[in-house]
């Protein structure tokens, strides 16, 4: 490629030209590779499918949280979108049930097993979970736990959210949880 009759070696460099950058075909060329290695396209299902059911196990034998989705066909096995339902929190105003969902996802973030996970910005306080092909099912398997902990006694001990997010939560730059909710659960 050549601009005013030299050479335009910016693109050897991986500069950005007008046609689509040689670097992101090579992209897109090891992502079919891989994507053809773990089974084509019924792999990719499957492997999205196997994550998913991880997460759904999960909400089948946890009462406090449900799929945002209300029609199994309209659920989506990639974008794993969950509601909290839990009774105490729910009864919560919107501010403390966002700092409820805040707190929930911090603590995976924390460990380092989890990243963005939270709700959509529209959506109920809750869980966005990406279980799409690109995740590994034993990944999902060692995210799920931290969501809940071992015992019901944990996951109600976790319902203040951790103290960074309480100094965030609210317009008053304090946490709107009741102090007696919190010293019942804790």
């Amino acid at each position: 490629m050549t601009s005013g009759g030299k050479l335009t070696e910016g693109i050897f460099r991986g500069e950005t030209i007008n046609t689509p950058s040689m670097l992101c075909v090579e992209d897109y060329i090891d992502a079919l590779v891989w994507a053809k290695q773990v089974g084509g396209l019924k792999g990719l299902i499957a492997r999205a499918d196997a994550n998913a059911k991880v997460i759904h196990d999960f909400v089948a034998a946890n009462d406090w949280i449900a799929n945002l989705a209300v029609k199994v066909e309209t659920a989506s096995n990639t974008s794993v979108c969950l509601k909290i339902v839990d009774k105490d929190i729910a009864a919560l105003d919107d501010d403390s049930q966002a700092n409820f969902a805040k707190g929930l996802v911090g603590l995976p973030e924390k460990e380092g097993v989890a990243y963005d996970v939270g709700h959509y910005r529209d959506a109920p306080s809750g869980l966005r979970i990406w279980a799409g092909a690109t995740i590994e099912a034993s990944d999902m398997q060692k995210l799920m736990p931290r969501l809940s902990g071992p015992s019901k006694h944990r996951r109600r001990s976790s319902l203040r959210p951790p103290p960074e997010v309480i100094a965030f939560g609210s317009a008053k730059g304090r946490s709107s949880i009741p102090d007696s909710f919190i010293a019942e659960h804790i």
